[in-house]
């Protein structure tokens, strides 16, 4: 029989793994984690030895736990999610090089761009797409968890990797080709060069600002279209980007500002031929304050 620290020791070689499930179905740090804890404590009161395969077993389980979770948001929620939702960025260092058992979670193919697609599909579209597309989880395996045959599992996985393709922007892969676009945004913000500032944006960029539901006034959650448009609020916001830097977000060049160890906005884009298409800002101060942000708040 598993003793319960050998038990534990299985559990934390799955861990980034399950993270990285979690955080995809949920686009909340704060939440991957709890789905996490709850899939240890379903295996902690389970016959672990009956267990064949226990990669397989706790991805379905914290699949489901997210699952349940995603439902329940659905259901308390009177509005749906409002357009200028950002969800959680994963953050590190701009030279750091990735600790390998992190590379799952802080792999580029799950930027905030994809993240924000994902909030619009239904949660059982969400599971089927999640755990078979980026996960390689079988339907057979999937199809137990929304309570329908394979055939329909694979239904619901194909409609929402239709919506994906369809929503997702490109974005330039190169991180030296990002980092030019980001510095040449900064300097004409900062030199409040409105010229330089259309040069840098796509005309039909579209900027995403979540501030959470207390902040008010200019700084309030807004969806802002055009490059005209956009340039005008990055300089009306100027001065926050003196202590602004470049940084990883989700895997790509994205920007922080900080000052005395808490971080005040994350801004994540995406970039094509060179112009910024794209804008994710989160701004809300109560889930900035839980963001995990180790050599990046400075």
């Amino acid at each position: 029989m598993t003793g319960n620290a050998e038990l534990a020791d299985r559990f934390e070689e799955h861990r980034g793994h399950l993270k990285a499930v979690a955080y995809r179905m949920l686009g909340s740090l704060t939440e991957a984690e709890d789905a996490v804890q709850e899939a240890w404590l379903k295996l902690s009161r389970t016959e672990a030895d009956d267990i064949q395969n226990l990669g397989g077993w706790l991805t379905t389980v914290t699949g489901r736990v997210c699952l349940d979770l995603l439902r329940s948001r659905a259901a308390r929620r009177e509005e749906p999610m409002g357009d200028a939702f950002v969800p959680d960025p994963v953050l590190r260092p701009l030279a750091q090089v990735a600790d390998p058992a992190e590379e799952v979670l802080q792999a580029d193919s799950v930027g905030l761009a994809l993240l924000v697609v994902l909030e619009n599909l239904a949660p059982d579209e969400r599971l089927a797409f999640v755990l078979h597309d980026m996960f390689a989880v079988p339907f057979d395996d999937i199809a137990p968890i929304v309570e329908r045959g394979p055939a329909a599992t694979r239904q619901l996985a194909s409609r929402a990797r239709r919506r994906v393709r369809g929503a997702t922007p490109s974005s330039e892969p190169d991180l030296g080709r990002q980092k030019e676009v980001l510095d040449a945004f900064l300097a004409a913000s900062r030199a409040g060069d409105f010229e330089a500032l259309l040069a840098v944006l796509h005309p039909d960029v579209l900027l995403r600002a979540d501030s959470g539901a207390l902040v008010r006034g200019a700084a309030a959650s807004q969806l802002v279209r055009g490059a005209k448009a956009v340039a005008e609020q990055a300089l009306m916001f100027a001065p926050y980007t003196r202590s602004a830097r470049l940084v990883l977000v989700n895997g790509s060049v994205g920007m922080v500002d900080a000052a005395d160890g808490r971080v005040r906005s994350v801004m994540g884009v995406t970039i094509e031929d060179g112009r910024i298409t794209g804008m994710y800002i989160l701004a809300d101060p109560e889930r900035l304050e839980r963001l995990d942000a180790p050599g990046v708040a400075g």
